[in-house]
């Protein structure tokens, strides 16, 4: 008889050896497809300090500085009043007059507001309750709540140093950004804070991450 050539077909085959980290591999890449990618890290906020300019949509915004202001009592039998204060200088680039605003109280509220204040998040270190802030525009005949279009106006936030209180080195600000969108109810472009869901939250996405010394020159 002829022996068949290329050797036996009855010859048991070796088992192709699979590694198991190739395995956790793929196994990881098919739910990854599955699920539809991996997702985006979270963008980071961009770090900026005094002088810097900041394009926030709705306002164009120069960090002037932080400083400490003394205003000199008017009567002898009154006290100096000690003041830290951010200084800003702010272009409404929109086409209607916006509001100066306030610093929101909590950052689950912040999403809510349109103002120029509005969008200055988180204000660190915090200020003693019955401090401030007080927060208005400077204008020619003294201060103003308003913003007007195409006009930079020098934006101030203060916050009182009671008594023997001293001023922090410095302040950092978490800094939000605005967008034209449609509003969720009435589905009419306005200005709105960019924010996202965060459970069962809306918060304002921080987009700067400012950091001002604090002038102490005309501390009393």
């Amino acid at each position: 008889m002829t022996e068949p050539s290329g050797g036996s077909s009855d010859k048991p085959r070796r088992p192709v050896v699979v590694p198991a980290v190739a395995l956790v591999a793929f196994t990881a890449i098919g739910i990854t497809a599955l699920l539809g990618g991996l997702s985006e890290a979270p963008e980071e906020p961009e770090a900026l300090g005094q002088g810097a300019v900041f394009d926030q949509g709705r306002f164009s915004t120069k960090f002037v500085e932080s400083r400490v202001k003394v205003q000199k009592a008017e009567f002898d039998f009154e006290e100096d009043k000690r003041f830290v204060e951010l200084v800003f200088d702010v272009t409404n680039k929109g086409e209607e007059t916006a509001a100066v605003g306030l610093p929101p109280q909590k950052l689950e509220q912040a999403f809510t507001g349109d103002s120029f204040a509005g969008s200055l998040v988180k204000i660190a270190p915090a200020f003693p309750e019955g401090t401030g802030p007080f927060v208005f525009a400077q204008a020619k005949g003294g201060e103003t709540k308003q913003l007007h279009p195409g006009v930079t106006s020098q934006v101030i936030v203060r916050y009182q140093l009671k008594g023997n209180a001293q001023p922090p080195e410095k302040i950092t600000l978490d800094v939000a950004s605005f967008e034209f969108e449609p509003d969720f109810n009435s589905n009419t472009p306005r200005w709105q804070l960019i924010a996202k869901e965060a459970g069962e939250n809306i918060l304002p996405e921080i987009k700067a991450r400012v950091t001002l010394p604090v002038k102490k020159g005309d501390a009393a």
